[in-house]
């Protein structure tokens, strides 16, 4: 989910970028710190089915998938509802989530709101992704954690390489084209991989909540100003290469931030997501608990890059480097006009959405407007935030039910 992205970038905003480079100069070990061996104690040894889905009285298993660069990556699979009914009939779904969570957000409500078993107890066939560097998704063929080259990768590489090491393995598992649901940085890539033609060939239909391929009219307080002050690559200078809020460097910058004059970091939710209408307190303490998750430094000045440039496009490595890498002085961009006109799109955001703003979805909706008509469904909830569409009480009501007709209509 995206709305951690601002959480940090913009608190390093407030505190004078000399500052930071006097703390991690002069008191390296206060600021950087050492993170070695930490990262395992957060991998739970019972998984994931276990902790999050089997207590509820599920059926669920445990997948690795390995990924062609060599990451490893931690699927769930839950077959059947709790009255049962499992089969081959049943049509595969895809649950991405977004940047900083992991797949357990689809999990934080009970049965009855939680998309992943409202999905499942309504036949279809629930598969759940983890993205790489998640606690569940922690190990590679020959990489550390602690080695800086396990975290050189944004999301353009979960576009090559993690989601159609996924779609392929369910394809291969069910024998069926499946359809996705992704949420934030979900609707994303998989949106960026559409535009390239990967994987739409496995993929029967998208549901996208929160979709963020654009992100330069975002409104929340905490995140423009610093995703435009390059505060992201400064970290990389410093080796910041795993970008962990709950250990390490980031930890210890994120709690200094909030002690600085001027920050109010007591409703960080809202002041990074907007106004979520339809939170459950112990829902929200749930999610606090668990999340954020760890990712790349390198993913998040990815991120900040499309906030700052207002484009859709690959990693900038600067032009030097961009020559080497891609060819040309720039990025290529993503064209998401050319998502095939034919395959079913459905999009929900919301009207007090800070990341997902009205403007940046017109912008997404005018790349779509030659989608065929009844293939692109659109659909907006005025009093929504980003965080509603994955823990709202009512979510199943608005959204979700409206996600299964939407999937029924097209097989």
């Amino acid at each position: 989910m995206a709305f951690f992205v601002g959480m940090f970038l913009s608190c390093l905003r407030i505190l004078s970028l000399l500052t930071l480079v006097m703390l991690l100069l002069l008191e390296p070990n206060r600021v950087l710190g050492s993170s070695r061996g930490k990262h395992f104690g957060l991998i739970s040894t019972a998984g994931m089915c276990a902790s999050t889905v089997a207590i509820h009285g599920y059926k669920c298993q445990e997948f690795e998938v390995q990924t062609d660069d060599g990451y490893i990556l931690s699927v769930q699979r839950i077959p059947e509802g709790r009255v049962g009914g499992g089969g081959q009939n049943r049509q595969p779904v895809l649950l991405q989530h977004g940047v900083l969570v992991d797949g357990a957000t689809w999990l934080l409500s009970p049965p009855e709101q939680s998309l992943a078993t409202i999905l499942t107890d309504n036949g279809f066939d629930v598969w759940i992704s983890n993205t790489r560097g998640t606690r569940y998704s922690r190990r590679h063929v020959t990489l550390d954690p602690n080695d800086p080259e396990y975290w050189n990768w944004s999301w353009d590489e979960l576009i090559v390489h993690d989601l159609p090491a996924v779609i392929d393995f369910i394809f291969k598992q069910t024998g069926q084209k499946i359809h996705y649901v992704g949420h934030s940085m979900g609707t994303l890539i998989a949106l960026a991989s559409f535009s390239e033609g990967r994987q739409i060939d496995k993929v029967k239909s998208a549901a996208l909540l929160s979709p963020i391929a654009y992100l330069s009219h975002m409104t929340t307080a905490l995140g423009d100003v610093a995703a435009r002050a390059f505060v992201g690559e400064i970290t990389t200078i410093f080796g910041l290469a795993e970008f962990n809020p709950k250990s390490g460097p980031v930890n210890k910058l994120l709690k200094f931030f909030c002690a600085q004059p001027g920050v109010n970091c007591y409703d960080l939710m809202t002041a990074i997501t907007g106004k979520n209408c339809c939170l459950n307190s112990s829902t929200v303490e749930i999610f606090l608990n668990d999340e954020p998750q760890p990712t790349s430094t390198k993913n998040m000045v990815h991120l900040a890059q499309t906030v700052r440039d207002g484009t859709l496009s690959k990693y900038d490595y600067g032009s030097n480097y961009n020559l080497a890498h891609y060819g040309e002085p720039r990025p290529p961009k993503y064209n998401l006009g050319n998502i095939p006109r034919d395959f079913p799109l459905f999009l929900s955001y919301g009207g007090k959405d800070a990341l997902s703003d009205g403007k940046d979805v017109e912008t997404l909706l005018d790349y779509l407007k030659f989608h065929d008509v009844g293939k692109l469904h659109v659909q907006y909830i005025k009093n929504y935030a980003h965080a509603d569409f994955i823990m709202g009480v009512n979510a199943k009501d608005l959204v979700y039910n409206q996600v299964i007709s939407f999937f029924r209509n097209y097989g």
